[in-house]
């Protein structure tokens, strides 16, 4: 969810039968990872809505007529892909590069994160009418093609829609937002022409068809479930899908010889599968040329490019920061007379020591000097890594622990910390739905506050957790113990005999029994809105003066919603003014407490010591996510929030923790898209009971929700309006703040290695990538030679 990554790969959304159309996002990796979120189907006509990426794109922009034609190019992936079926639930990212490379895209995204028309196989895609129904007319590019040479048709679409409506459970699909919408398909005026007649309107219409299977993988159960998984009967992309070797983890795709478009200018690209924590090894054995890579492995090329640049060879770098740089002329010499002592043992022992050094100082001058061949390429993925709190029990069921929390985290510190040292921007995302370039982003952090530490201990108290807690006995408990106390002396008191027992039997008048009155309970919270639209919240009742704290947060949700006069009705009468920044406010009089040493600054309640299981990943590559929560571990430490770290391993990380709910805090990462309405609804939706009694959550795994949250989402998703649904997809994420089951934390960073002279790849951001246009740069005694282009 890498870091974001998924786990690697996607996770099940929910039964097949949830009431709800399933969509799928993948999760951020565990420390890498993909994901999009966010653009609005109607941004695209918005040439110069909001501010550019918050990083630019490095990928060597490189003009055709000065890439080489021909050569291969050796990508590294994860893993080879379970499937060739994007719409399965174990579909991963190599899943998406080879359907990237092979098959249809009807729309692309730009380097904004904006779905664009794609003219290879569009010429035109447009509402055509909305009334009675929409109607969206696609009109095919005449040339193009399926690789068994029939034309892209009607068909491919029906066939498609069919699979992914979700009316025929024998097709096993992972999502089908939005295919549930489509009313029918019809071949247009001639067989250039398609046109799907939605039932009812649907916004994010251009994330449909893409990719464009043909006929042949959709038509069937049989075909769609397991003849996609390992091959593909047709495809119509600037590559076919050649061969698959899973002994040697080489998946070659070459030249489509049918493809109408810009040629490739490669002959073939291998993506080969390589793990993360060996990619350093890799790169320096010349085994890639293409490769997402970690920090560590970014600061190795840094080191090699420093010494080639200073005249250094890898040689003389092992001596100076090498396997032999901590040997001194002293120690050599030691070394030496001992390897040439009497002792034949010992001259054995060191012999041999000195054989290793010596063979590890020419594997790293070695790997120096080819890691020198490489570049590292850099931006900000489109993907954010979340700090995410399990709302469904415990002390983060309470709204005011939540955003506790949310308010002793300095997010700036925390973006700091990870991209600054890449020389990457470290503005801290405002925003659950976009990212900044998008034209759908909108900072609306404010609607739950800055890093607070006065406010986070505030917040706690009111939600009764102060400190000394811990020791402190319910008062309930209390009085049940002097009522048993008091029943304990009237028994000896009869049996003395000292009193008749009928003058002495004891009347219950005045008598206090545990429970009637439940001395401190938590009161009910007044509605919030018009019918209570945050009702929907699965968290504990506040307590009254928290309800008045609550409405006031939701007041300024609700501002964005429906104007300052509904936000006035939606706060109850009693409710103090909202002045001053926006924020997530303790209610006014709630002092924090006074500060005491640090051993007693451990919160509790009732007995009962405030702490939270933090989640980790252990595995290889998610050095970043342990940092940040060695991080986290310190901000909530300082508010008297304790912490009990658990590390996993990156396999049982999402499956057994995140997606089961056992955490309560825990670090993911999630990507952007340019559809929010479609791909982030799922993420943020209100949990919904099952008839066994546990909660389908989708892939809420904060499991924090509201109806009003979900229905924001889903108007925005019915509106043709592409302001409007702007509008409605920034009053969500408003709410999604104040709920405060997920923080924002970094927009991730993308680092890629590449072969100094591969042109067209890299860091791409956004954008995807035009596979067409990857090569290598012709050397200076080419670059005269005429292109085939």
């Amino acid at each position: 969810m890498s870091q974001v990554g998924a786990p690697q790969g996607r996770t099940w959304p929910g039964p097949a039968r949830s009431p709800r159309s399933r969509t799928l996002r993948s999760v951020a990796t565990l420390t890498t990872a993909a994901l999009a979120v966010t653009v609005l189907a109607g941004c695209s006509s918005d040439e110069d809505a909001g501010t550019g990426p918050a990083a630019a794109q490095d990928n060597a922009p490189t003009a055709r007529a000065l890439v080489d034609d021909g050569g291969t190019l050796r990508w590294a992936v994860d893993a080879l892909p379970a499937t060739f079926n994007a719409f399965q639930a174990d579909a991963d990212a190599a899943t998406s590069r080879v359907a990237g490379a092979v098959l249809p895209a009807l729309h692309t995204l730009d380097e904004r994160g904006r779905p664009r028309l794609n003219p290879d196989y569009l010429e035109t895609a447009e509402v055509v009418e909305t009334e009675p129904r929409q109607v969206v007319l696609y009109k095919l590019n005449q040339q193009a093609v399926w690789s068994d040479g029939r034309e892209i048709g009607a068909a491919d679409f029906v066939a498609q829609w069919r699979a992914l409506s979700g009316r025929d459970t024998a097709y096993w699909t992972a999502r089908n937002a939005g295919y549930e919408r489509i009313e029918k398909i019809e071949k247009g005026k001639n067989d250039l022409e398609v046109r799907v007649t939605f039932a009812k309107p649907y916004a994010d219409w251009r994330a449909l068809f893409t990719p464009l299977y043909p006929k042949q993988v959709m038509g069937s159960p049989n075909s769609f479930n397991d003849g996609a998984r390992t091959t593909l009967k047709a495809t119509a992309g600037p590559f076919l899908l050649s061969k698959v070797d899973r002994k040697t983890g080489d998946l070659t795709l070459t030249r489509n010889p049918r493809w109408w478009g810009t040629a490739a200018k490669l002959d073939s690209l291998v993506l080969r599968a390589v793990p993360r924590a060996d990619r350093e090894a890799a790169l320096a054995g010349g085994k890639l040329d293409l490769a997402e890579i970690d920090r560590s492995t970014a600061e190795r090329i840094a080191l090699a490019l420093k010494d080639a640049d200073a005249g250094r060879g890898g040689a003389e770098a092992a001596r100076l920061h090498g396997p032999g740089s901590a040997v001194t002329p002293g120690k050599a010499l030691r070394s030496w007379a001992l390897a040439h002592g009497e002792d034949e043992e010992l001259a054995a022992e060191v012999k041999a020591a000195r054989a290793q050094n010596e063979a590890a100082a020419a594997r790293y001058a070695a790997a120096q000097d080819t890691l020198a061949g490489y570049v590292v390429r850099k931006s900000l993925e489109p993907a954010y890594t979340q700090l995410s709190l399990n709302g469904e029990s415990g002390p983060l069921a309470d709204e005011r622990v939540r955003r506790a929390v949310a308010r002793a985290i300095d997010r700036r510190e925390i973006a700091a910390s990870v991209l600054k040292p890449l020389g990457l921007p470290a503005e801290p995302p405002g925003s659950h739905l976009a990212l900044a370039g998008q034209p759908a982003y909108a900072d609306s952090s404010d609607a739950l506050g800055d890093q607070d530490t006065q406010e986070a201990r505030a917040l706690l108290a009111d939600a009764g957790w102060v400190p000394g807690g811990a020791q402190k006995k319910p008062a309930g408990a209390e009085a049940e113990k002097k009522a048993a106390g008091a029943t304990g002396r009237k028994s000896e008191e009869a049996a003395s005999g000292k009193e008749a027992e009928r003058s002495d039997t004891a009347s219950d008048d005045g008598l206090y029994i545990v429970g009637d009155d439940k001395p401190g309970e938590l009161r009910a919270a007044p509605r919030i809105g018009p019918g209570g639209p945050e009702a929907g919240t699965r968290v504990l009742a506040p307590a009254p003066a928290a309800a008045r704290e609550s409405a006031a947060l939701l007041a300024r949700a609700e501002a964005l919603d429906t104007g300052a006069r509904a936000a006035a009705a939606a706060a109850p009468a009693n409710a103090k003014p909202d002045k001053g920044v926006a924020g997530a406010y303790a209610p006014l009089g709630s002092a924090a407490p006074a500060a005491a040493p640090a051993a007693s600054q451990s919160l509790g309640k009732d007995g009962k010591a405030l702490s939270l299981r933090f989640v980790l990943p252990s595995g290889p590559g998610s050095e970043t996510l342990r940092a940040v929560g060695d991080r986290i571990v310190r901000m909530l430490d300082a508010v008297g929030i304790r912490t009990e770290v658990t590390k996993v391993s990156d396999e049982s990380f999402f499956k057994d923790h995140i997606a089961s709910g056992d955490y309560d805090l825990a670090l993911y990462s999630w990507p952007a898209s340019a559809y929010p309405a479609t791909d982030a609804r799922p993420i943020f939706a209100k949990p919904e009971p099952a008839s066994d009694g546990s909660l389908l959550v989708e892939q809420n795994y904060s499991r924090v929700g509201t109806d009003r949250i979900d229905q924001l989402f889903d108007q925005a998703a019915g509106t043709l309006d592409e302001e409007e649904a702007g509008d409605l997809i920034r009053q969500a994420d408003a709410r999604i703040w104040a709920a405060a089951g997920s923080i924002p934390l970094y927009q991730r960073p993308q680092l890629v290695a590449a072969r100094q002279d591969v042109v067209n790849a890299g860091a791409w951001g956004f954008a995807a990538p035009r596979y067409q246009d990857i090569g290598f740069k012709k050397s200076e005694t080419t670059k005269g030679s005429p292109s085939k282009d």
